[in-house]
């Protein structure tokens, strides 16, 4: 198996577990997608794609429907999605992203957290080129062969498809996102959930009292409300 199992598997359990910090960041990506395509989702498809992902998390249908509305009003500030980079202690890369309504704010919090824990902020570009930036699909099992699809969604941008006990994943490329979204809505194949990923290209083990320190961190920058995802070259205990 690749790279992107192994994260996949390893990430799982671990974060993101809270179901009000999940129904937060999905609220952001609404917006977001209102803003940049209008409330329509049969016509605006990241819309769509947010509104699979609410429903694979159990958020209510009137949260959704509130959020567009709410998204509609042009008194509605929009969110900005901004990246920043750095290093926790023991040499971790660590990569943020975030959708901020209020930039300085956001910066100000972010190096606090690195400061309060021992790490660095970095500057722009210092470590994002030691993750690859993938978008996934989550569909049904039912009826699909993996090795079938892997063949014929070779040509779309897919680099590894594989089960698990929830469906089938699909991982490519970033920008092959639009592709495969278009692809699996053709043929009628149901996207339960979707999304982006940036996966580290290597990874470092670490004894438990330094693994101990780097989570310190990592669990205050994903306290933070302006955060979306965090992202790390820790290796992860399975």
């Amino acid at each position: 198996m690749g790279r992107a199992f192994e994260f996949r598997k390893n990430r799982k359990m671990k974060r993101w577990s809270a179901m009000a910090k999940a129904f937060t960041r999905i609220g952001k990506d609404i917006v977001m997608a209102v803003k940049e395509g209008g409330p329509n989702p049969e016509s605006n498809s990241r819309l769509r794609a947010v509104i699979q992902n609410a429903k694979a998390v159990n958020m209510p249908k009137d949260n959704v429907e509130r959020a567009i509305k709410k998204a509609t009003d042009k008194d509605t500030a929009n969110y900005k999605e901004v990246l920043f980079e750095g290093y926790a202690p023991h040499g971790i890369a660590i990569l943020i992203e975030t959708a901020t309504d209020n930039n300085n704010r956001t910066v100000a919090n972010i190096r606090s957290y690195f400061n309060k824990c021992n790490g660095t902020m970095g500057t722009q570009g210092s470590v994002e080129f030691m993750f690859d930036h993938t978008c996934n699909f989550r569909i049904p099992a039912e009826g699909i062969d993996i090795e079938e699809m892997e063949l014929e969604f070779i040509d779309f941008g897919a680099e590894e498809i594989f089960a698990d006990e929830d469906g089938i994943l699909i991982y490519a490329p970033f920008e092959s996102f639009g592709a495969i979204q278009k692809e699996l809505e053709n043929r009628g194949i149901e996207i339960l959930s979707s999304g982006f990923e940036r996966i580290p290209q290597v990874t470092k083990k670490l004894t438990a009292d330094q693994v101990a320190d780097v989570e310190k961190l990592l669990e205050k920058i994903e306290e933070d409300d302006d955060v979306q995802n965090v992202y790390h070259t820790m290796e992860e205990e399975e």
